[in-house]
């Protein structure tokens, strides 16, 4: 079967569609037949190296890439219950350091990584869901906030900030989106009350608008400081990627979130999109040989959703 595989670290030219064995579920796993894969900016972050230099992984012939997945069920390991081939589910890769990841023709995922593909959504829509939406529902969770008290996102208009936003209004919090200027009408239709455009001096024009600045922040587009400085005394603010956090001034309780597989709360969220309570936003698809292409777009920024591979 093929896969996408680096042999080096470097530009999208490093990257490899290669030919390998095809995987086999041990205890407690399936294997998938992917019939769509998303990619990430951690897909960036593997092929360029960024991840290795930031001790994140460890030396290794081959990296696979490839965290989201949507397919069909081809085999189940002993042990798994539930859960029988030809199922159609979604799921979730999240380690950094393996040889094969999501973006394959099959990869094998631990078995409670995975949930049902949401009703009436295609493999392409549905694949945009795991990394990101987990990313922001456990972030949130970390944020602690109750209902009636008031979240800056950053990154709103993207596809972490996007459902942060949505799943944050669905609880009741007041979001304050920041965001390029034309994506005001976006973020508002995804539930947030306020909106500030990002050029803008943060601090001060969050607190503008909330007086004291807000109980917590979200930063999908890693501003740090600046986002920070919206934050009042003793608030909570979550960073989303190593190195990114900034020093926790004023009694905020900084941490940085990291992402990892939950099958039932992706179940959770895949009934939101069920619901129509949750928004899947495909940027684009292309097919698994032209991976390169999707990493130098992903790069050029400004897309509104999640490019996808169709193996």
């Amino acid at each position: 079967m093929r896969a996408v595989v680096v042999r080096s670290f470097g530009g999208p030219e490093v990257l490899e569609v290669a030919e390998v064995p095809v995987p086999v579920a041990g205890e407690g796993q399936v294997r998938i037949r992917v019939e769509a894969a998303t990619v990430n900016p951690v897909d960036l972050a593997t092929r360029s190296g960024a991840l290795a230099e930031a001790g994140l992984m460890s030396a290794r012939d081959v990296v696979g890439l490839g965290w989201d997945v949507a397919g069909t069920v081809e085999e189940v390991g002993p042990g798994v219950t539930g859960i029988e081939p030809g199922d159609r589910v979604i799921g979730l890769s999240d380690r950094l350091d393996v040889p094969l990841g999501a973006q394959a023709d099959q990869v094998v995922l631990d078995a409670d990584a995975v949930t049902a593909t949401p009703a009436g959504v295609s493999p392409v829509q549905a694949a945009t869901l795991p990394l990101n939406g987990l990313t922001a529902a456990q972030a949130l969770d970390g944020l602690g906030l109750s209902p009636g008290q008031t979240l800056l996102v950053t990154g709103a208009a993207g596809a972490v900030g996007g459902f942060a936003t949505q799943l944050a209004a669905a609880r009741g919090i007041r979001v304050i989106a920041v965001a390029g200027a034309g994506d005001e009408p976006l973020v508002r239709e995804l539930g947030a009350d306020l909106f500030v455009p990002r050029t803008a001096r943060l601090g001060e024009a969050v607190r503008a608008l909330v007086p004291g600045g807000v109980h917590a922040a979200l930063d999908a587009a890693l501003t740090g400081a600046a986002a920070l400085d919206a934050v009042r005394s003793h608030g909570a603010f979550a960073a989303l990627v190593a190195g990114a956090a900034p020093p926790p001034l004023r009694g905020v309780r900084v941490f940085t979130h990291w992402i990892y597989a939950d099958g039932a709360r992706l179940a959770e969220l895949a009934a939101l999109v069920e619901a129509g309570s949750l928004t899947l936003r495909v940027a684009g698809t292309l097919p698994l040989e032209q991976v390169a292409a999707a990493h130098k777009r992903l790069a050029e920024g400004g897309l509104r959703g999640r490019l996808v591979l169709t193996p």
